[in-house]
């Protein structure tokens, strides 16, 4: 592993730039994907108001192109931006004005579910709690379906949450992996909860299996908000690709080139 493509700083919810940099230096790669929390349009959990790249990802351009002035790392200017289904245009139009290196889309809400938060699954039965999954799966196909994003982001978040785990079904990967199949968009490995409630890199084991059964190839993403996260989870990634039979490839960048060392 030489590149970390999914990180945050106080661009978002995550750390100083400069910090994360010198996590990143230490933890031995060549390049950081910078991906800040991007949310185009309004939504109801409020998501909208608290990351607002949408308006400063200039001034964060500014400050990465100051970085690359102190450090031997490539520094990649991307974000992470929240799929909304019914916006696709008014997205499609604000990332051919941001022109990032590379955008990692993500689910994070769909309709009236909210998948960054167990609050509203805490007394749903399991009826409403496989609802909820199921049309996270349906955001995720659509997204990839969309082509608006280079990578699509931890494509199964409701593992995170303690009371949607293992809600998902083997369909449900398929259905994901096929898409991704037929599409130029690259699912991540993402290691946002390897030590904590979920306690390894996900997707899950299952998806991994469709990914080679698929041909798929991946990218890497830490999904650090600090740098001690960061120098915690790039080794956890790096075993994992030692127990693969393939390398992941690099994000496919704005100007098309593919990094084959990501």
């Amino acid at each position: 592993m030489r590149t970390d493509i999914h990180t945050h700083t106080t661009y978002s919810d995550g750390s100083d730039l400069d910090a994360m940099i010198t996590a990143a230096e230490q933890a031995g790669l060549s390049a950081l994907g910078l991906t800040d929390h991007c949310i185009v349009t309004e939504d109801d959990f409020g998501r909208r108001a608290k990351y607002d790249l949408v308006e400063t990802y200039q001034q964060r351009r500014e400050d990465i192109r100051a970085a690359r002035d102190t450090t031997a790392l490539q520094l990649y200017d991307a974000a992470e931006v929240s799929y909304v289904e019914g916006t696709e245009a008014r997205i499609a139009s604000f990332l051919d004005t941001a022109d990032f290196a590379y955008t990692i889309g993500s689910v994070h809400f769909a309709d009236q579910y909210d998948y960054t938060s167990r609050t509203q699954y805490v007394t749903a039965s399991a009826t409403q709690r496989r609802r909820a999954v199921e049309r996270y799966y349906d955001a995720v196909v659509a997204l990839i379906e969309s082509e608006l994003f280079d990578v699509v982001g931890h494509l199964d978040l409701p593992e995170r949450i303690p009371t949607l785990r293992r809600h998902t079904t083997r369909a449900d990967y398929d259905r994901v992996a096929r898409a991704l199949a037929d599409s130029e968009t690259v699912p991540e490995v993402n290691a946002g909860r390897v030590h904590r409630s979920l306690g390894r890199v996900h997707p899950d084991p299952a998806m991994l299996d469709l990914f080679t059964e698929y041909g798929i190839q991946f990218v890497l993403g830490s999904d650090s908000h600090t740098p001690a996260e960061l120098s915690q989870r790039v080794p956890e990634l790096r075993t994992l690709t030692e127990t693969l039979d393939r390398s992941p490839v690099a994000a496919v960048l704005r100007d098309n080139q593919q990094y084959r060392d990501f």
